[in-house]
Formats: C-alpha cells, sequence, structure tokens
C-alpha cells in the first residue's frame, strides 16, 4: 500500500546550514605577496552594504557589456531593479572577508569622490544633443554627415580656385595673344607708315630733282632703245635711245652745264655734247641746226638746237646718248628715270 507522505525534500544547498557550517568553517585570511598584488597608491571606498554590493558588481558587468557590444542608448528606459530572497541576502560573506576586496575597505574610510560623468547613454553626445533626445547612433551619423558636407564644400571651393585660376590664365593668354597681335599690327603699320615716308620722301627728291632737270623733247615717239642689235649700227647694237618727230623741233639741255663740243660728227650727223657738273656727258646727234657753241653755259631746259636727219639715220629722230666721265655708255631711258623723268 502507497504511503501518502510527501517524499523529504533535497537539501538546498542554499539552506542556513549550509551557510553556518561555511561560516563555523573558515578561518581569517592572511594576504602575503605570492596571493595578492601590491597596491600602489590609496585606494579608498565608501562602505556598501547589502544589496549596494550586488549593484556594484551588476554596474561593472553592464559597463563590460557595453564595452564590448558598443554603444547602447537606454536614456527612456525605466531603470530595472534587482532583489534577492532574504535567506540568501542574510547569508552572504562580509564584503572585508573576500580574498583580495577587505584590505580596500574600512568602516571609518571617507568615501571617495566619485566625478560625474555623463551616463553611458549619452556616450559620444554633446549636451545639447543629450538634453534633446538624440542617440548616439543618430549623433554620430550627423557628424558623419556634417564631416562630409565640409569636405565637399572643402572640394567645391578647391574646384572652384581651380576653375578661377585657370580662366585666369586664360584671360592673361587672350590678353597676351591680343597684344601681341596689338603689337604686330602696331609694327605693320609702323612699317608701312616709314615705307610710305620713304617712298613720299623720295617722290619729293625726284620731283625736286626733275625740277632741275628735262627731258630732251617734249613732242616724240621713242623708235630704238639701248642695246638693240641690228646691221644699221656699226658696232651692231644701238648706244642710245631715239626720240623720233618733226623736223625743226627744239632740243633742250637736260641739266645745267658746260657745252663742250658742238658740229658735225660723221655719221652722228651735227652733235653737241653737254657735260654737267658730275662730268656725266649728253650727246645730242643727227640735227638740223646747233643754237650753242664751244663753252657756252646752259641751263636746265634751254634749247641747245632743232631735230633733223643729218648723219646715218633712216629718218628725222634725236640720237641721244649718255656716257660716264670716262666715257663708256649707259642706258639713257634708266638715266632719266633716275632723275625723275619718265620717258
Amino acid at each position: 500500500m502507497a504511503s501518502n507522505k510527501p517524499a523529504p525534500e533535497a537539501p538546498s544547498p542554499f539552506s542556513a546550514d549550509s551557510f553556518g557550517e561555511a561560516e563555523r568553517s573558515w578561518e581569517e585570511w592572511n594576504p602575503t605577496e605570492e596571493s595578492i598584488r601590491p597596491v600602489r597608491g590609496r585606494h579608498r571606498v565608501a562602505k556598501q552594504r547589502g544589496l549596494a554590493r550586488s549593484s556594484t558588481v551588476l554596474g561593472v558587468g553592464v559597463i563590460a557589456a557595453v564595452g564590448a557590444g558598443g554603444m547602447a542608448t537606454a536614456q527612456d528606459k525605466a531603470p530595472v531593479s534587482i532583489s534577492l530572497p532574504d535567506s540568501i541576502a542574510d547569508n552572504l560573506p562580509d564584503a572585508k572577508s573576500l580574498p583580495g576586496v577587505g584590505s580596500f575597505m574600512s568602516d571609518d574610510a571617507e568615501p571617495v569622490p566619485v566625478a560625474a560623468a555623463a551616463p553611458l547613454t549619452n556616450a559620444g553626445l554633446t549636451s545639447a544633443e543629450a538634453e534633446q533626445g538624440t542617440g548616439a547612433g543618430e549623433a554620430l551619423r550627423a557628424r558623419i554627415l556634417q564631416q562630409a558636407e565640409q569636405q565637399q564644400a572643402a572640394a567645391d571651393a578647391e574646384a572652384k580656385a581651380a576653375a578661377e585660376k585657370a580662366a585666369a590664365e586664360k584671360a592673361a593668354e587672350e590678353a597676351r595673344k591680343q597684344q601681341d597681335q596689338a603689337e604686330a599690327e602696331a609694327a605693320a603699320k609702323k612699317k608701312a607708315a616709314e615705307e610710305a615716308a620713304a617712298k613720299k620722301k623720295e617722290a619729293e627728291r625726284l620731283a625736286k630733282l626733275a625740277a632741275s632737270f628735262s627731258l630732251p623733247t617734249s613732242s616724240y615717239t621713242i623708235t630704238s632703245t639701248y642695246g638693240q642689235s641690228g646691221a644699221l649700227w656699226s658696232s651692231g647694237q644701238h648706244t642710245g635711245l631715239d626720240f623720233a618727230g618733226s623736223a625743226g623741233t627744239p632740243i633742250k639741255a637736260v641739266h645745267g652745264g658746260t657745252i663742250t663740243s658742238a658740229g658735225y660728227s660723221g655719221s652722228y650727223g651735227y652733235r653737241t655734247v653737254l657735260q654737267l657738273e658730275d662730268g656725266t656727258e649728253i650727246w645730242y646727234a643727227h640735227q638740223s641746226s646747233i643754237d650753242v657753241s664751244i663753252g657756252q653755259k646752259v641751263t636746265t631746259g634751254e634749247t641747245i638746237g632743232r631735230m633733223g636727219a643729218t648723219g646715218n639715220v633712216t629718218g628725222v629722230h634725236l640720237h641721244m646718248e649718255v656716257r660716264t666721265a670716262g666715257g663708256s655708255a649707259m642706258d639713257p631711258m634708266a638715266w632719266l628715270n633716275s632723275k625723275g623723268l619718265n620717258v
């Protein structure tokens, strides 16, 4: 027959007897250099009793958990209370009897002031952010965005500065090109002006010179030029310039000078030689008549004879030659042109 009596309960490891036996078996613990690390400095903490010891241990655990798991924001959560059964709380060992702890505690020790610190939930936050209730993650995000904006602003400023520098360099290059072009145009204009001035000066010189020189006749047609070849001339080449015209047309002195020869001269017919101041000789041949005499001084444009057909000729004309002081012949047309006279 089964018994109705309840089974005997197993002894609890937390019973008063067990704690009493343990308490009766404890002996005084004397720490030595081998059993405890030397304590540097003076450490005193306020004596805590009861649940405060457990709360301290729990707080250390929370700190370790927060440090290991990262930042936690629990600012808005209600605090959690921790309680233990009286039987356990009454039998907890005194803190002094714990190895490595009792030497740091004293009943008459003054409590060590603890510096006020921001709660763990406010780590990394400013006072304003903590008052506004901003989370650590949100604050970090905001700071990252702010830093990104600052970096972007710096990059934009650098790009703007580079663009402005490039624009300034381009403007300077354009200005330099414009300046070079302006200088080139100015130089070209100056050169053109100088050339024009030189031409004008030469024209004035020739005009002035032409005023002192004159063509040998005013009504004529050029029939033979200097250097022409043909059987009509004994040397095989024409040595002068032929001005064809009407018989009796006046022949003029091309420049002021002295008459050195006047008379008949073989194939030249009636010929007059006018010597200029520089020694150049002007020969007038085939005249119908001579109006000057040897040694006579004449001026530019003065009549010295008349056009005719005396000597070796095929018609009425003036054969004019220009010779150097040494007697060498030269092109009469080129010589007249050099004196500002257009034949």
